[in-house]
């Protein structure tokens, strides 16, 4: 599966769809909304799918 900063991704576990700010050779940065916090953190790309 292929990433792109600005894909809409969540964790193949479920959780917070969330918009990937930058792509790492195997991680991605994800942005999210907790209420009106902005949250960031890095996953590994393994652990996502694209969210259509």
């Amino acid at each position: 599966m292929s990433f792109n900063a600005g894909d809409t991704v969540q964790l193949k576990s479920g959780g917070e769809i969330m918009t990937i700010e930058e792509i790492d050779d195997d991680s991605a940065t994800c942005i999210w909304f907790d209420n009106k916090k902005v949250e960031r953190h890095t996953f590994l790309l393994i652990t996502l799918t694209i969210v259509e």
